[in-house]
């Protein structure tokens, strides 16, 4: 069996991943905690890699948050970032890894780039402001991947996945993605018994999601390609209103209050639809509709709470 080192194991996409790898055969997992490894430390890094000797390394550790975190802390977000993919990519180098998986996000797109956005829109304009520094980290990590193959002849790709959400998802407050931070809201607002509950910014941004096994699932069909992209898109092809999502979430919660807008609060990016033919082409499809994901995604923050495992 080849032997891949999944980082981030502990976190949404890394648990899914390893579920994945685990279920498919093949390949045995190896994995690091924390507090067995820094993977901001050049030294660390280095050295476990060397001492492992991995065939494979799937980089799905990150700094990651919603439009209050990004636009919180942008130096963490960049230097954390930079520092997790130039650790792992030059470390699995040195180590004779031949391949490398590195996970980015569709943030990396321009704020206004064509939709839905192709993956050669990359570097065409301008990106959206709020999460520019995580954008920038995790461009540069995708082109670490294509120059390390093109000058080393090693098969260091990426995936670009659109918004997530699904088990072992961050409910905090602030610093969530939508998805988890609407389940969360709304079953507060339900217990509570609150009237309306308001979502940050007008509602008519659209978003696109991918339950969390969906990616991992093309995460190892990529890893059983032969010659895959540089870098692929990796989505539902299908995008929706965030009030629409919103009050899907509500019903999925049981919520049936007044569901409102705050245009006060910032909007973000006005569309964001990956063109997924890529995937498409290479004989990948998701298999997890939004309703049934949300409702995966509800009875899994439920049961967190009920044990105290739900990050918030």
């Amino acid at each position: 069996m080849s032997k891949i080192f999944i980082t981030g194991h502990r976190g949404m996409v890394g648990s899914s991943l390893c579920r994945a790898v685990e279920s498919a055969g093949g390949r045995s997992v190896l994995t690091a905690g924390r507090s067995e490894l820094d993977l901001t430390s050049q030294s660390e890094v280095f050295s476990y890699l060397e001492k492992n000797c991995p065939d494979e390394v799937v980089i799905a550790a990150a700094k990651v948050g919603g439009i209050h975190a990004n636009d919180t802390y942008p130096a963490e977000f960049i230097y954390e970032n930079l520092a997790i993919a130039s650790n792992l990519v030059e470390g699995a180098r040195r180590a004779g890894v031949q391949r490398v998986l590195f996970l980015g996000s569709s943030c990396i797109y321009p704020k206004l780039a064509p939709q839905p956005m192709p993956e050669d829109s990359l570097l065409t304009s301008a990106l959206e402001p709020t999460n520019e520094a995580y954008a920038v980290a995790k461009i540069a990590g995708l082109k670490l991947c294509q120059y390390y193959r093109k000058q080393y002849g090693l098969c260091y790709h990426s995936a670009m996945p659109t918004n997530l959400y699904g088990p072992g998802d961050n409910y905090h407050s602030e610093n969530s993605h939508v998805i988890p931070a609407l389940i969360r809201r709304f079953h507060e607002a339900k217990v509570s018994n609150l009237d309306s509950v308001a979502i940050w910014g007008s509602g008519t941004p659209r978003r696109e999601f991918l339950h969390v096994d969906d990616l991992a699932q093309a995460c190892v069909h990529l890893l059983n390609q032969d010659n895959p992209p540089d870098w692929v898109n990796v989505g539902t092809g299908e995008d929706l209103e965030i009030i629409s999502l919103a009050k899907l979430v509500a019903e999925t919660v049981g919520y049936q209050g007044e569901v409102t807008t705050d245009p006060s609060k910032p909007d973000g990016t006005p569309r964001k639809l990956l063109n997924v033919e890529s995937m498409k082409r290479m004989g990948w499809f998701p298999q997890i509709d939004l309703r049934s994901g949300l409702a995966m995604a509800y009875e899994d923050f439920l049961s967190g709470l009920n044990v105290g495992s739900t990050r918030v």
